[in-house]
């Protein structure tokens, strides 16, 4: 579970002060950045969403960009570090493929999460000067690929797939998959359409060694 940063109860009414959620306040922040992309999003929507005013706000996050990236990193750890790390630990490639695409596809349409990657979608629009927002995202869709080509790398090692695949190619190939899914996850895509996908994702990895 992840862990909570402290931060000062940011809202005073009259008497005691409102205790504050930070993960509560990041989960409403990343439902409108969603909804609205980074650049439409308002701090006056934000704030309503996360039932804090403008002071209060700045003063726990910063500023709009601040806000964005942490609830970046929230999603993230949220939503993806445990897929990760049973993707990486899976004995098997093939299984291990097979059943990440399929938890993706789960996480996508999650009614509990944002619809589609939030890394996959942050990115549409964000002005140049936005340059920090432009590098983590990029750096996050590089450790995703990254992911891909550790794993492959290793069932190399160990003789489950061709000693000759080309890892760099093939984990692009999953990672364009997964930022896909993304995408196709906001357009409506059926639970059963992103499974159907999520088992192609296996049969992209050449033959087994032992096969070929």
């Amino acid at each position: 579970m992840p862990a909570r940063c402290p931060a000062p109860s940011p809202c005073r009414g009259k008497g005691r002060p409102r205790a504050f959620d930070r993960d509560l306040a990041l989960r409403r922040a990343l439902e409108v950045f969603w909804q609205r992309g980074y650049a439409p999003a308002s701090v006056a929507e934000l704030c309503k969403a996360m039932k804090i005013n403008p002071p209060s706000l700045y003063a726990a996050f910063g500023n709009k960009a601040s806000l964005f990236l942490e609830a970046l990193r929230y999603y993230e750890r949220a939503y993806w570090d445990a897929p990760s790390r049973r993707f990486l630990e899976a004995p098997d490639v093939y299984a291990a493929v097979e059943d990440f695409f399929e938890e993706a596809a789960r996480i996508l349409l999650s009614p509990e999460t944002p619809c589609g990657c939030m890394v996959v979608l942050a990115a549409v629009n964000i002005a140049e000067s936005e340059s920090e927002i432009i590098e983590t995202v990029r750096a996050l869709r590089l450790a995703t690929r990254k992911m891909f080509a550790d794993r492959l790398e290793r069932a190399a090692l160990e003789g489950q797939i061709p000693s000759d695949t080309d890892i760099p190619a093939l984990s692009g190939a999953l990672n364009t998959l997964l930022e896909g899914l993304s995408i196709q996850a906001r357009d409506g895509l059926s639970p059963a359409e992103l499974r159907a996908v999520a088992v192609l994702a296996a049969r992209m990895l050449p033959p087994r060694a032992s096969d070929a």
